[in-house]
């Protein structure tokens, strides 16, 4: 008896780890099965993001000209503001279709007793190396009426003092022809009297001729970035285009070509400064 007993029991055991190791082998089947799915679908969803993003790349827009490395005086696409416009300068250029749309806003703005004026435009690469060299040098003092080669010697806070309000060559926006800045150069004008209702008509009208306030108060939507400009104002059938195409092609290690271009990786102002903008205007 207990040999036949043994011999069952042995049997059933064996039965037992056959099926045991049958469901290990499918599982494990299925999880290879499951990984390889996984790993093609990542691959297309790649593969996909890079059609994508090529897509998205306007080759009619060159780098240059999203850097600025142009002469806004000789390129086709841009006009001269009239001297009436830009408080008597003569010196002040923009895109035709940035002109356009300003002359419309300004002529509703001057039915209702605002005067606005164009205190800067377009900005080239050359003279954006202008403005941010004299203050990396001290030739030029900052806002804070500091000589920043006096004091700060760091040169990633050096960097972060002057991209409180001045663009590197390379990522402003005023080299596009799109932006301008309007009357004056402080907030604290805009903040009561004559500054105040022009900015109040700003905020209510801007927008139906296409422009917007890129640098708004800085808060937790809008952390990076410029300060506050409430004088700056860009038009956005042009600029949106121009903000995609530098966050899609620009990176900071093509920034170069001036004192303090290597903080430009260590800061990151492509995405912090470039893109840290009001969402309003992306």
């Amino acid at each position: 008896m207990y040999p036949i007993k043994s011999c069952l029991y042995f049997g059933v055991l064996m039965l037992f780890l056959s099926c045991t190791q049958s469901i290990e082998t499918q599982h494990n089947e299925k999880e290879i099965a499951s990984a390889t799915t996984s790993s093609a679908n990542a691959e297309n969803q790649s593969a996909k993001t890079v059609i994508d993003l090529t897509n998205r790349i306007d080759t009619t827009i060159s780098l240059d000209y999203i850097m600025g490395k142009f002469e806004p005086t000789k390129h086709e696409k841009f006009i001269r503001v009239a001297p009436k416009y830009a408080n008597g300068r003569k010196d002040r250029w923009l895109r035709k279709e940035t002109y356009a749309a300003f002359l419309k806003m300004h002529a509703a703005a001057k039915k209702e007793g605002i005067d606005l004026k164009i205190l800067s435009a377009t900005r080239n690469f050359t003279a954006q190396k202008g403005i941010w060299e004299g203050k990396w040098m001290g030739t030029r003092l900052h806002e804070s009426k500091e000589n920043l080669a006096k004091t700060t010697p760091d040169p990633t806070q050096r960097a972060l003092k002057i991209l409180k309000w001045s663009s590197m060559p390379s990522t402003s926006r005023h080299h596009w022809g799109t932006d301008m800045d309007l009357n004056a150069f402080t907030n604290e004008f805009f903040a009561k009297g004559e500054g105040l209702k022009i900015y109040n008509w700003l905020v209510a009208n801007a927008a139906s001729f296409g422009f917007c306030q890129p640098y708004s108060p800085k808060d937790e939507k809008r952390p990076n970035g410029y300060n506050e400009e409430k004088w700056h104002w860009s038009y956005l059938p042009i600029a949106q285009k121009l903000t995609e195409q530098a966050e899609l092609r620009l990176k900071d290690t093509m920034i170069e070509g001036f004192k303090g271009a290597e903080t430009a990786k260590t800061i990151g102002v492509v995405d912090k400064f470039i893109l840290g903008i009001n969402a309003e205007c992306l």
